[in-house]
């Protein structure tokens, strides 16, 4: 597809909404009779262009309902580039960028911290938009602002423009095959007035390193277009066609936009500090981004189906959270979004899980994503592996193994939930779920590929051999449960899956003597959970000598570790249903009953309840598990986005933010659903 095709139908767009709001702005005017000027007698509105009133050094951090200062999770707008991401708050705040890489120190970290810094753009004495949206098929986000005196359209993006050559030493350099395409390293917001006039206010606030480091600015040219905000040896540069005035930490502009007329905001932190000049030049970056996302977006195959803008939005969300020098997938945009409000559930989810593996090839290959799913496999084959071969549950996005936690004693947290962390001290726990993650992944890959790399066999003997070694110890289980170890069934089950799936790639290459032995563990860890993980009623528990359910054991039907119809797994899949549920979506566990090593509640777990959803098809239950994925689909944020947990009572997104395993889990659970109808349309037989 070209790009005037792919670009064309923004314009439409544009202008038809202009257009809208031209009519009806008139359509106000001629009701009441008046302009848009205040009454006489009306209360004065309060703000920072109100020359009367004491205006706060930052205004971004005083904006909400005395309730909270912070914005709910489910309403922030994720935008992406490949290397790093942003999150933009409704009223037109950047609260979240970490650059030039997803797990970098933060320039902006206000949605744990409101003196954390921000970068607001919008109209003046207004935090509510009437209207936002992504443009279709991009991470292009799209803000439509009413005010007293006219209509303004916002446009943000992190560019992903055409490639540039670069040093390949730097910590940005791609090991995967470059595309035509790649970060430019700047993030532009254009404003364009479609009615009347609009006073528009940008305020750029850093704080650097996660708010310690306030900037210092200059000007480093002789104009007031462009601005210098340095941290230490972090330089950021902000340029513009407005002119702009430096205000201790701060730069702020002020700019009166009349119908027809557009300005511009580009922050840049390549190694040129390079930024678009004019509106033109900024509009025509983000249209360049505009085709980037559309062609990304048409490789892949997308059922005709009601569900279908569902998966397109999963898909971009996936897409955007990938590094994409390296092909690995950060599990979430940011660290410390509590799992409990206030509590302490608070973990970085900046880096690469190996138990997502599965899950992110059966995502990327039912959508038809092939190059990514090539992309994280081969990372999976560069990533060090530890002295007996296993793989760590966890890696940095360049592959890095050591991801030292510590705690930032400064940041308030997200609503006071404290404390924030930045590392994972997980990263070297011992989970043994992670060899039948990693095999079952490579299995998958060679069926959609029809072969594997051979640098990928090494992985597969190691794995196997590390799970054959290690199945009999405990873990501390898929949830990374910070207590004493168990032995916990889904670890044992995905151990199953290493050496079976091990055993099926090695007749494949006719290592039929290594395939014998490797069955041959494979069975005799499936009958030591058939003979340890089963309570009195048939149903799998969380470990051994528990009754405890946990929802990890929904995997089962899905990894086939029984055949079709088994009672235990009608048993198990029913007992999650009926019994781990708050207000019928799913809990990982009862807090009560497992020693995770923390206090509190926590929500109930997105991922669980699409598992679930699959789990219902598997046994029968397709009433009932396609209405549960029609219930989750609408409890998605306005944008389409998911948290990693929902609060059961009200259905408030907690936890780490869009986190990819939940989107990983949509995908596999609405192709699920379309298969199912397709091959039995009617309900009329269900149970």
């Amino acid at each position: 597809m070209d790009r005037e095709t792919q670009s064309s139908p923004d314009a439409a767009e544009r202008d038809a909404l202009a257009e809208a709001a031209e009519d009806a702005l008139s359509a106000a005017d001629a009701r009441s009779g008046s302009t848009a000027e205040q009454a006489p007698g009306a209360p004065r509105r309060a703000g920072g262009m109100d020359p009367d009133m004491e205006k706060p050094p930052t205004p971004f951090l005083e904006r909400r309902t005395p309730s909270s200062p912070f914005p709910a999770i489910a309403d922030y707008a994720f935008l992406s580039d490949c290397h790093t991401g942003a999150l933009v708050a409704a009223d037109g705040t950047i609260e979240w960028l970490c650059p030039p890489r997803f797990d970098s120190p933060s320039v902006f970290a206000a949605l744990l911290d409101r003196s954390g810094g921000g970068w607001r753009l919008g109209p003046s004495n207004m935090g509510d938009p009437v209207g936002r949206r992504y443009e279709p098929g991009t991470n292009i986000v799209e803000t439509t602002w009413m005010t007293p005196t006219g209509w303004m359209i916002v446009r943000d993006a992190l560019i992903v423009g055409h490639w540039r050559e670069r040093d390949a030493s730097r910590v940005t350099a791609h090991t995967r095959a470059p595309s035509d395409f790649d970060a430019h390293h700047v993030l532009v917001r254009t404003a364009r007035c479609v009615h009347g006039s609009v006073q528009l206010e940008m305020l750029c606030e850093p704080v650097f390193d996660y708010g310690r480091r306030p900037a210092a600015w200059n000007h480093p040219h002789s104009t007031h277009k462009v601005a210098d905000a340095t941290g230490g040896e972090r330089t950021l540069r902000i340029h513009s066609d407005v002119n702009m005035g430096l205000e201790g930490g701060s730069a702020r502009a002020r700019h009166r936009l009349t119908a027809g007329e557009s300005c511009f905001f580009a922050l840049s932190w390549s190694s040129r500090l390079d930024g678009p000049a004019t509106a033109e030049e900024a509009t025509e970056a983000l249209d360049v981004t505009s085709e980037f996302w559309r062609t990304w977006l048409a490789s892949g195959a997308f059922p005709d189906h009601r569900w279908r803008e569902h998966l397109q939005r999963s898909a971009l969300v996936l897409k955007g959270l990938t590094y994409m020098p390296t092909g690995a997938m950060v599990a979430a945009l940011t660290t410390s979004l509590p799992e409990t409000p206030g509590g302490e559930r608070n973990w970085d989810y900046r880096y690469t899980w190996m138990r997502d593996a599965t899950f992110t090839l059966q995502g990327l290959h039912a959508l038809g994503l092939s190059w990514e799913a090539d992309d994280f496999i081969q990372f999976v084959g560069d990533v060090e592996r530890n002295a007996d071969g296993g793989l760590q549950i966890m890696y940095g996005i360049g592959g890095e193994r050591e991801l030292p936690e510590q705690e930032l004693e400064h940041l308030t947290g997200y609503e006071g939930a404290r404390p924030v962390r930045i590392g994972n001290g997980a990263h070297d726990q011992r989970q043994n779920d992670v060899y039948g993650a990693v095999l079952d992944s490579i299995y998958l890959h060679e069926k959609e590929y029809g072969h594997n790399s051979p640098r990928l066999w090494p992985v597969v003997e190691d794995q196997a051999r590390a799970a054959a070694r290690n199945w009999r110890e405990p873990d501390q289980g898929l949830w990374e449960c910070r207590g004493e170890p168990h032995h916990y069934v889904s670890s044992k089950v995905m151990c199953w899956v290493a050496l079976d799936r091990a055993a099926r790639l090695a007749a494949r290459r006719g290592y039929d003597s290594l395939a014998d032995e490797w069955r041959a563990v494979a069975n005799e860890i499936h009958d030591d959970v058939l003979s340890n993980g089963v309570d009195e009623r048939g149903v799998f528990t969380q470990h051994y000598g528990t009754t405890a359910l946990d929802a990890s054991n929904l995997l089962l039907p899905l990894v086939r570790f029984l055949p079709e119809g088994d009672e235990r797994v009608r048993a198990s899949v029913l007992a999650v249903a009926d019994e781990l549920t708050e207000n019928g979506l799913v809990l990982r566990y009862r807090t009560e009953e497992t020693d995770d090593g923390l206090a509190g509640e926590e929500g109930t777990f997105l991922i669980c309840s699409f598992w679930l959803v699959s789990g219902l098809l598997e046994i029968g239950e397709r009433k009932r598990g396609r209405e549960l994925c029609e219930r989750l689909l609408k409890l998605s944020s306005p944008l389409g986005l998911y948290a990693e947990e929902l609060e059961p009572a009200s259905g408030r997104h907690l936890g780490n933010f869009p986190q990819a395993f939940t989107h990983l889990a949509l995908i596999n659970a609405v192709t699920h659903v379309i298969r199912d109808e397709r091959a039995m349309p009617s309900l009329d037989t269900d149970n």
